[in-house]
This record gives C-alpha cells, structure tokens and sequence, in this order.
C-alpha cells in the first residue's frame, strides 16, 4: 500500500466513522483514533460485502456500499464503545 493509499484510507475512514457514530444514539466515549480505526474497518468489510453481493461498481455514487460501511461503523462504534463503558 502506498502512502496515498494510507492516507486516503485514514480519510475515508474518519468520514465512515464519525457518519457511523452519528448513526448511534446517545454519548460515545471514544476517541477519535477509535472512531477511524472502526471506520476504516467499516470501509473495507462494507466495500468486501458489497463487491459479494455485486454492487461494488455501479454507475455514479455507490449508495448499497456507502450505507453498508456506514452501517457496519455504527455497529462497530456501538460496540466499542459499549465495551470502553463496562470498565
């Protein structure tokens, strides 16, 4: 991987992570580090599930994808932060 290819995955990972706290409700207490390294993750299995399911490469805005790694974020920080909250 390439240093834009690491770049631009901490930036679309942050952006994955934070719509993906949006998405859950109340107060999360993680970090923002937290919240890339679960958007990051969301980014990667999202695009992998819908490349399975065939709708990776759509004509314009891949919005299945989009709403899928959005999806897996809110989960993701949801238990996260669920786990940081029982200490």
């Amino acid at each position: 991987m390439t240093v834009s290819g690491i770049i631009t995955a901490i930036i679309i990972g942050a952006i994955i992570g934070a719509l993906g706290r949006l998405v859950v409700r109340g107060k999360q207490n993680i970090s923002i580090l937290v919240t890339i390294l679960v958007g990051i993750v969301a980014a990667l299995i999202g695009t992998w599930i819908a490349d399975l399911i065939g709708v990776k490469d759509t004509g314009g805005i891949d919005w299945i994808e989009l709403a899928l790694q959005i999806g897996l974020a809110a989960i993701g920080v949801a238990l996260v932060a669920g786990a940081s909250g029982r200490k």
